[in-house]
């Protein structure tokens, strides 16, 4: 498990830095806007608008002239003159809030306190945050944030078994006091810490503990932020009409087959390179290439294979990926393309290569090609309803893609998958529509997904990504093989904001999932009200 000197290592590493890059501050813009569905949605009818010619498809997205007018407004809903400062600080602002001519400093108490009943399931949950969030900005050039959650909850049925099989919270933190047994109440820490230097308006560099999402879909085949935060350097580049991406992370493995061989941080360590570039062909049109290799920091035997100069090579392709690299690495590669086919309405897909084998690509069932794709459309202000969004998405993954014949190599971070929070063998249909009006947000999500699940914990019918995959024992493959399940999701949400800087709201939420199979029919009816704040996606449609 992860040790306390590791945290303090990165915080003391963290704070070296914003003291070298502090020294040395002029003019450009940076600041980071937290990745949120429900706050981005809200920038869609800027930036799916015929007359501009944004990169939608990385993500957090950097605040820049396109959105500053939306997000000033959005930032500002229902805020009206108060005579007293306990009125201001409750509805209009950041509890800290300085504005220098030089530096911009905010800091807020985060409260997330959540009750539920599971009606088929005579359960009751319940969620109690106590957190914190600080950013600022120094000149124009250098920008910071971060935010600290302590959480403890009663989780759903459902939500609670995925914590008990893995020791981890999705997308977030080990289950604190985790030790196998299964438990009915969870508690855990989560934290986030970026720092943004903008060298000049064309190059950004990131440090810190972050998520990535790319494409322009709800869920994304390529890269999401279903996993927890990540250690990571990114730098991103803009030439012309062409976004540039790289980024190095260092992630960790919780899978119980990776073999450990020494006890700093308790898990085995396997690092990550990613590479973006997208193509904004025209202001319609755009078009992305990615790759992606995992590499373990040792092999099986526990033998490091030393530093590899070509992993820092920032040249798309050029890090030994492919067929000269070695067995231990898993490669990827996929694309991501847009196409506005009306105003503030676009269509989107992404398509992802994992093995592949030119003569068997058209046999749809071979383990020597297994992929995924996406297809999806969505769009702003739809029957000219201001702010009135929508998505409807397609995707689907082929078994035991993402998987390699050594679990350390999965596409996985913590156990928890890098791409789709499914994993692989599935396929899905979902929709979402949003509306905003005043200080109100609605939100209702219906899913539908087949997939194949395993008999056992030795059974592998490629759903779960950090199993091994074993191609001498594998020869076709079907979505769907196992233990053939269909999941049935649907859900609402209606928030009154009571203050927008940092997305404090009364929140009344209803969820309904159903898994059934030959073997079993479990549902869930949840009704859950609370107090709830911070911009963050936490996933539950799984």
């Amino acid at each position: 498990m992860q040790k306390l000197y590791s945290l303090s290592f990165r915080k003391t590493f963290i704070i070296a830095v914003i003291a070298l890059l502090t020294s040395q501050l002029t003019k450009a813009q940076s600041v980071y806007l937290p990745n949120s569905y429900q706050l981005y949605q809200k920038f869609n009818s800027d930036i799916y608008s015929v007359k501009n010619s944004v990169h939608t498809s990385l993500r957090p997205f950097l605040i820049d002239s396109t959105i500053l007018h939306t997000y000033d407004s959005v930032m500002n809903v229902g805020v009206k003159d108060r005579k007293t400062w306990g009125g201001r600080k409750l509805f209009n602002e950041h509890l800290f809030d300085v504005k220098a001519k030089e530096y911009t400093f905010y800091a807020d108490y985060i409260t997330d306190v959540q009750a539920g009943r599971d009606f088929n399931n005579s359960r009751s949950t319940n969620l109690n945050v106590r957190g914190y969030q600080i950013g600022g900005t120094v000149g124009d050039k250098f920008s910071f944030y971060t935010s600290g959650f302590e959480n403890s909850a009663k989780f759903v049925s459902y939500y609670n078994d995925y914590v008990n099989a893995n020791g981890f919270i999705p997308g977030q933190a080990y289950a604190r006091k985790y030790n196998g047994q299964a438990r009915n109440s969870q508690d855990w820490s989560y934290v986030t810490a970026i720092l943004s230097y903008s060298l000049t308006k064309k190059l950004n560099i990131t440090l810190g503990e972050d998520k990535m999402f790319i494409g322009d879909g709800y869920r994304s085949v390529l890269l999401s932020d279903f996993a927890a935060n990540m250690p990571l350097l990114r730098l991103t580049a803009d030439l012309g009409p062409v976004r540039y991406m790289v980024a190095w992370a260092y992630i960790e493995d919780l899978a119980s087959t990776a073999q450990k061989f020494d006890y700093f941080g308790g898990n085995r360590r396997k690092w990550a390179l990613f590479h973006y570039i997208d193509w904004n062909i025209t202001k319609r049109a755009s078009f992305g290439m990615f790759n992606a290799l995992i590499t373990p920091e040792a092999d099986n035997q526990g033998s490091r294979s030393g530093f590899d100069a070509n992993f820092v090579n920032p040249i798309l392709f050029a890090s030994s990926l492919g067929p000269g690299g070695s067995q231990k690495d898993n490669v990827f590669l996929g694309f991501n393309a847009k196409y506005k086919i009306f105003d503030k309405a676009a269509l989107y897909g992404q398509i992802m290569f994992d093995r592949f084998k030119g003569s068997d690509f058209f046999s749809g069932n071979s383990t020597d090609n297994t992929n995924g794709w996406q297809l999806g459309i969505r769009g702003a202000d739809i029957f000219k309803v201001k702010r009135l969004n929508y998505l409807f998405e397609y995707n689907t993954v082929k078994p035991y893609t993402y998987s390699n014949q050594q679990p350390i190599s999965s596409y996985s971070f913590y156990g928890d998958p890098l791409a789709h929070p499914y994993g692989a063998n599935f396929r899905e249909f979902l929709g979402i529509l949003n509306y905003s009006v005043g200080r109100f947000d609605f939100q209702g999500q219906l899913n539908y997904a087949k997939y194949g699940l395993d008999a056992s914990k030795t059974d592998n019918n490629g759903k779960i990504i950090t199993k091994p995959f074993i191609p001498s024992a594998i020869t076709t493959t079907t979505i769907g093989q196992g233990i053939s399940t269909q999941l049935y999701y649907g859900e609402g949400t209606v928030a009154y904001i009571l203050n927008p800087k940092y997305n404090l709201r009364l929140e009344l939420g209803a969820l309904f999932r159903q898994e059934k199979n030959d073997l079993k029919d479990s549902k869930n009816t949840l009704i859950t009200f609370g107090l709830r704040s911070s911009f963050r996606n936490l996933y539950h449609d799984f």
